[in-house]
């Protein structure tokens, strides 16, 4: 049974549990690219998009051989949308409503860097040509335009002990939580070993 909650209902009673944030959780925002942000954004291979739109909220994982997003000028920057799942979650976001988020990682670093911004999707054939991968290109490109970047507190990493230790073994894999979610019509251990051949052949 789920137990009564009272719900705090306004951002004045919010405020009232926290204290007032230190100077520098403030100073550090910039809004585009400084020189040590990007640097530390050409590291990130890897990100997490967040987007809202009138079907709802979508987190999506995003990654890349090299730099997960291209610099197109110091407040803009291109994601290329490689093959998925078709489903275009993100994207259906994106086209109804602007709003995104980027939360960046790179290996081995407790610091997450974010941006908050803008964008759109674009099916440009002279910025798709810049992200030609083995004589493949992404079906579109999202253009982000920054509003604010700024480093996330390293706290959530440490507490979490991200890069520390190894948690998979006895994961569910794909194929376990399709066949669960079928009742065995799909899914199991040929489609895993199938999927993972298809995956390595058409990464782009």
């Amino acid at each position: 049974m789920t137990p009564k909650v009272e719900y705090i209902e306004d951002i004045a009673s919010l405020e009232a549990h926290y204290n007032a944030p230190g100077a520098p959780s403030l100073r550090k925002v910039a809004t585009r690219l400084t020189p040590l942000y990007r640097k530390w954004i050409a590291k990130s291979r890897y990100c997490i998009v967040s987007t809202v739109g009138t079907e709802g909220t979508d987190g999506s994982p995003r990654g890349e051989d090299g730099p997960v997003v291209t610099e197109l000028d110091a407040q803009t920057l291109a994601m290329p949308d490689w093959r998925g799942n078709n489903r275009l979650d993100t994207l259906r976001n994106i086209v109804s409503d602007g709003r995104i988020s980027l939360l960046f990682m790179v290996p081995r670093s407790d610091v997450v860097v974010r941006i908050n911004g803008q964008a759109r999707v674009t099916a440009d054939a002279q910025l798709r040509a810049m992200f030609n991968r083995q004589g493949k290109q992404p079906a579109t490109v999202i253009v982000i335009k920054i509003g604010e970047v700024y480093t996330q507190c390293a706290r959530a990493s440490m507490r979490a002990g991200l890069w520390s230790r190894d948690d998979s073994k006895g994961l569910p894999t794909v194929g376990d939580i399709l066949a669960e979610q079928t009742r065995g019509e799909e899914g199991g251990a040929t489609y895993d070993a199938e999927w993972q051949e298809r995956a390595v052949r058409t990464l782009w």
